[in-house]
């Protein structure tokens, strides 16, 4: 039986609180592992990252705001995963959703990060990451 051994693990930017056997909104991790355990030559250096998702007061008002640009009903099904494009937008209702968002949250959203955005999870993550620069 091999036994391997962390030289290093990383952590940055993590602020998600976790219960007992259970993570909540839990999205990407990352750990590096090196050394003596881990000859270069036999395993490419691995990473193990951790990153959040948004807070759900944030997603919540996403929503909310992409209700409103699309003109959904409030009893439509909207949630982190909806992408802008199965709920019915365009990409002039893409460009007014972020117009809203950035009203909402007093943010400037530059012109190569509004296009990537392709859900309603990827803009609340984003508009923190911005809230979190100023």
């Amino acid at each position: 039986m091999a036994s391997l051994t962390a030289s290093s693990v990383s952590f940055s930017s993590v602020s998600c609180s976790f219960k007992p056997n259970q993570v909540s909104n839990l999205r990407k991790a990352s750990v590096s592992f090196g050394g003596k355990g881990f000859p270069s030559h036999r395993f490419p250096a691995l990473r193990f990252r951790v990153a959040c998702a948004a807070k759900p007061e944030t997603v919540n008002k996403v929503v909310q705001i992409v209700k409103k640009q699309l003109a959904l009903p409030d009893d439509r099904d909207v949630n982190g995963e909806s992408k802008f494009a199965t709920l019915g937008a365009d990409s002039l209702d893409t460009v007014e959703i972020v117009m809203g968002l950035e009203e909402e949250f007093g943010i400037c959203v530059e012109e190569e990060s509004a296009q990537s955005i392709t859900t309603v999870q990827e803009a609340a993550d984003m508009i923190e990451k911005l809230l979190e620069k100023n």
